[in-house]
């Protein structure tokens, strides 16, 4: 019976190691469930992505162990589509001759399958916008800023990675239905469910047709990079330059020349319209109030005289 006697306070201790324990272990069990459980939720939200946990666990952190930078890189590249960027740039050179620099821009051009967009040529500058194919958008660049010295250089690059194969998926998505669409003509019953399924045809027809004028207007951009080439010569061309002795007595023979040949032309025009006008109008005062006097007459029956004094 001594032995079954406990002190209290031992009896206390042992009654809240117990607890301790029991809360502990609880804890422990709770975590894991709720890891797994996020595992799990993160594999499912991110199945488009990813294709079980081990892929993800076996993913390359990025530097200072930030998951967020690693993942958007490492979903673009599982899901085999390459990156679509819209790249343009523009550059300004400083050259001796600018007219000297038409012949090396076409060699390149012609090398690289570029060609000129829109031209400008100006007396001591030309302006060029170059579309050239992506692939040699850099190398061409490079060549390009050697053709003179450099004074602005330029580069944007948009990524429409998104947006291109979003148009793309819709595309074939829209085509498909198309496809069925079309399936149901022949099992149409009668002639209103054939005109419902062909209008609908109809419009899907073009959506079909203004999505893929989007997307190939877009993998145009893409394909082919845009340069924007300013070419100008030194500064101290000036585009304005005083006439010379020879050129103001050319201006002003021909000037003199101008007004002869005005003169000339208004005195022909005096003989041609003129001459037959004074004419008529001397014709019709010689009928109206001359030798014949028409008008007189007329006035003397009017008023009843005779018309002589």
């Amino acid at each position: 019976m001594n032995l079954l006697k406990i002190n209290p306070a031992i009896a206390a201790f042992l009654f809240l190691a117990f607890c301790f324990f029991s809360l502990l272990g609880c804890s422990k069990a709770d975590y894991g469930i709720a890891s797994s459980g996020g595992m799990a939720r993160m594999v499912y939200n991110d199945s488009a992505q990813y294709e079980s946990a081990p892929a993800m666990m076996a993913m390359p952190m990025a530097s200072g162990g930030d998951w967020n930078a690693a993942t958007p890189q490492a979903s673009f590249e599982n899901t085999g589509q390459s990156r679509k960027l819209v790249k343009s740039a523009n550059l300004r050179l400083r050259v001796e001759e600018p007219s000297a620099i038409e012949k090396p821009l076409a060699e390149l051009m012609e090398k690289y399958g570029a060609w000129p967009a829109s031209t400008g040529v100006y007396e001591n500058s030309r302006n060029y916008s170059i579309r050239v194919p992506s692939l040699a958008y850099e190398v061409m660049l490079a060549e390009l800023s050697d053709l003179g010295r450099v004074l602005r250089r330029s580069e944007n690059a948009e990524d429409v990675t998104l947006r291109y194969y979003d148009l793309e998926s819709r595309l074939a998505t829209k085509r498909e239905l198309l496809k069925t669409y079309q399936s149901y003509l022949g099992r149409a019953a009668n002639i209103e469910e054939i005109m419902t399924v062909e209008s609908r045809i109809a419009d899907l027809q073009q959506e079909i047709d203004w999505t893929g004028t989007q997307l190939r207007n877009l993998a145009g951009l893409v394909d082919y990079s845009t340069i924007d080439l300013e070419i100008s010569g030194p500064p101290n061309v000036s585009s304005f330059a005083r006439p010379t002795i020879g050129e103001k007595l050319r201006e002003l023979f021909g000037s003199f020349g101008d007004v002869v040949s005005s003169a000339f032309v208004v005195l022909i025009g005096i003989v041609i319209y003129g001459v037959p006008v004074i004419l008529i109008a001397i014709l019709f005062f010689w009928i109206l109030f001359g030798r014949i006097g028409l008008l007189k007459k007329l006035w003397c029956l009017a008023t009843g005289s005779s018309g002589k004094q």
